[in-house]
């Protein structure tokens, strides 16, 4: 499974591959054309509370993901979707964020990937 992680503020590429929108708000000042957007797993993204919660503190990073993952587990039929997605292809994990270490697209590509 090649998952990749990219702001999607920058550029698509072909090396892209499926671009996968992995926020729950569509990003500020981006049109659609320009997003290059493949699909929009809206139900993988984070709760509300748990963004409010979080907000990209990195002190709150393990606490976000042990959070996140449960609300993962809840959305098996979606995450299921997008590791169906992923099989034989590159799938990169879009988000808007601005912190490139800690936002949702790293813990979910940390979530399907794991056993």
């Amino acid at each position: 499974m090649a998952i990749r992680i990219k702001r999607i503020y920058q550029p698509a590429t072909a090396e892209d591959g499926v671009r996968v929108l992995v926020d729950r708000m569509w990003p500020r000042g981006l049109s659609k054309e320009r997003a290059r957007v493949d699909h929009w797993f809206r139900e993988v993204s984070p709760s509300a509370p748990l963004r409010k919660w979080f907000r990209h503190d990195p002190a709150k990073w393990d606490g976000f993901k042990r959070r996140y993952f449960e609300e993962l587990d809840q959305a098996a039929d979606a995450v299921a979707q997008l590791r169906s997605l992923a099989n034989g292809q590159t799938v990169t994990l879009l988000y808007a964020a601005k912190d490139e270490e800690h936002n949702n697209a790293v813990a979910l590509r940390q979530y399907l990937q794991r056993s």
